[in-house]
């Protein structure tokens, strides 16, 4: 099992716009083994999840350990998780978090909790975020080694570096002849 990849699944749950069965087939592109037994239920309970989760990413960004920990252990409790090894590849043995009867909602569910718990007990608390470009209001799981990510994409930063660069400039040109800022003379 990737915990790492089922926490960065977890994010991709969280900002996805499910709302209907193709939608939930579109997240899943890369399962499509999984298309076959996506239900209109699961739509609707990974709708409701994805509303309890992401208080947890907010948390994390917060720096509020007590409050990602407490929930996340009220929502294992809620969605409990039932570990399995998988057996499909004789010669690659390995876990999965959901058994062979599992819904694709409680398949998702389960990776995304196993997924941000391991995160958590093995970065910490404060590896999830919420993105700082202000147009942007999704999450993301932060593995950079010094804790440094601010932004969910490449092109949430750049974005946000473009209107920094233009801010920047624009107070330049806004300068009066001494050199001070237009504000810093006004105020004199």
């Amino acid at each position: 099992m990737d915990f790492l990849r089922y926490a960065e699944r977890s994010a991709a749950l969280v900002n996805a716009e499910l709302t209907d069965r193709s939608a939930l087939c579109e997240h899943l592109a890369d399962r499509s083994w999984l298309h076959r037994s996506v239900v209109d239920g699961d739509v609707a309970a990974l709708q409701a999840f994805r509303a309890e989760l992401r208080p947890v990413f907010e948390a994390s960004d917060d720096g509020d350990v007590r409050l990602v920990v407490g929930s996340l252990n009220d929502l294992l409790a809620q969605h409990p998780v039932t570990p399995m090894i998988s057996d499909h590849d004789p010669d690659h043995l390995h876990m999965h978090v959901a058994n062979r009867s599992a819904s694709v909602a409680e398949l998702l569910i389960g990776e995304a909790l196993m997924g941000l718990a391991t995160l958590v007990c093995d970065l910490g608390a404060t590896r999830l975020g919420t993105c700082s470009e202000p147009r942007c209001d999704h999450v993301f799981v932060d593995t950079s080694p010094n804790q440094s990510r601010r932004y969910c994409s490449d092109r949430c930063s750049s974005r946000a570096n473009v209107a920094a660069f233009r801010a920047r400039q624009k107070a330049v040109r806004e300068q009066p002849e001494g050199g001070a800022p237009a504000a810093a003379a006004a105020a004199q």
